[in-house]
């Protein structure tokens, strides 16, 4: 049973497991304490939802903003990289406290994950994510997730956690994404312009409504605004998963939301394997490749990549990193496993097949990137 209006989020058969992102603007309120009236009402609609045989994955910021109260750092603790790391460090138990605190009340156990990029980059550990978060859910408990801002640096960062949403979803094999936002969904211009109209329903991100994303937070507390929102809908369109945006200021939201039918529902496409969703999500490329019309086609036939189309090579990458394939327009058309490295494709490119043993002194492999490894945008 496909999502297909926002009411179907609370259904069980539509969406037996929903990921609930909750930000630090509303987490938090604006003297850094916790807003835990809001929280509790939040908690007891998830506890609605577990009652009722919907299984919810929790993907909360606020710890940033909870460990600059309890320090006194200025810049909600975003002042700098070091900040932001020693707030995290303190905000992050009482998050998980706070969290822990509230479901308990309810009778259900609450879980602490943190995680990095390369958490769910590196497709071994992806796995192992969604192992653990597998035997949680059959345990019961209610997995609750935040990116691990103690250690990560710029190199290493979602940098919101509207994406790290999405990847959990993929993760998960989540029914849906739900982002608690200070907004009511995407708009066809900035919401503040008179005359601004709500989207309901997308089929698609498309350069278009790119277009329409404003980039900041509006709060001044959260790293995310529209723009890593979209960013978030089209991992979870290539997983398969669709993904939705409601305002989460009322008090309990969920309900309030839905029952309203006031949101942004963003459609999934078909549901991809399991390899080929990792690949269409993963956020960090180590290099690209340009290639000529000719391949351009013959990738949209679902064939490989061969050297003889290639153009140009950019990045520093070895066999095995994930590479983007841009087309002659500069266009992203795909995302692949390289079978070979940088300096190899360099040697290759543009030369047939049968003169790359010559070029590289050993046997050839059958393509620069293999169908089966690749995953069309």
């Amino acid at each position: 049973m496909k999502i297909s209006q926002l009411d179907q989020l609370t259904d069980v058969a539509a969406c037996p497991r929903l990921v609930v992102k909750v930000g630090s603007a509303l987490l938090v309120g604006g003297d850094g304490a916790p807003r835990r009236d809001w929280l509790a009402a939040l908690v007891a609609e998830i506890a609605a939802a577990r009652a009722g045989g919907q299984e919810v994955i929790v993907v909360s910021s606020g710890a940033i903003a909870l460990g600059a109260r309890k320090l006194g750092l200025a810049k909600g603790g975003r002042g700098s990289l070091s900040d932001a790391q020693a707030a995290a460090s303190v905000g992050q138990i009482a998050l998980a406290g706070l969290w822990a605190e509230l479901l308990a009340a309810h009778g259900l156990t609450a879980a602490q994950i943190l995680l990095t990029l390369e958490d769910l980059e590196d497709r071994r550990r992806y796995l192992n994510v969604t192992a653990t978060l597998g035997t949680l859910l059959a345990a019961g408990a209610v997995p609750v997730i935040n990116e691990n801002d103690s250690v990560a640096t710029q190199e290493i960062r979602f940098g919101d956690n509207d994406r790290l949403a999405a990847r959990v979803g993929q993760a998960a094999g989540a029914s849906a994404v739900l982002l608690l936002s200070d907004i009511d969904g995407l708009y066809d211009r900035d919401p503040r312009e008179p005359g601004a109209q709500r989207i309901p329903v997308v089929r698609g991100v498309t350069p278009e409504i790119h277009a329409m994303a404003t980039g900041g937070s509006s709060s001044g507390l959260g790293s995310g605004g529209m723009t890593s929102k979209l960013q978030a809908a089209e991992i979870a369109e290539f997983a398969g998963i669709a993904l939705a945006i409601i305002d989460g200021q009322p008090v309990s939201p969920i309900a309030t939301a839905l029952q309203a039918d006031r949101g942004t529902l963003f459609l999934p496409r078909g549901r991809k394997q399991a390899r080929k969703a990792w690949l269409g999500g993963k956020m960090r490329m180590r290099g690209l490749v340009r290639v000529d019309a000719g391949a351009a086609s013959a990738l949209t036939r679902g064939s490989s990549l061969l050297a003889a189309g290639v153009t140009a090579v950019e990045g520093e990458f070895q066999r095995g990193d994930a590479i983007a394939v841009l087309g002659p327009d500069g266009q992203t058309l795909a995302r692949g496993l390289s079978e070979y490295d940088a300096a190899e494709c360099v040697r290759i490119m543009g030369r047939p097949s049968r003169d790359h043993e010559a070029t590289l002194g050993y046997a050839p492999r059958s393509a620069l990137i293999h169908r089966d490894q690749m995953v069309l945008l």
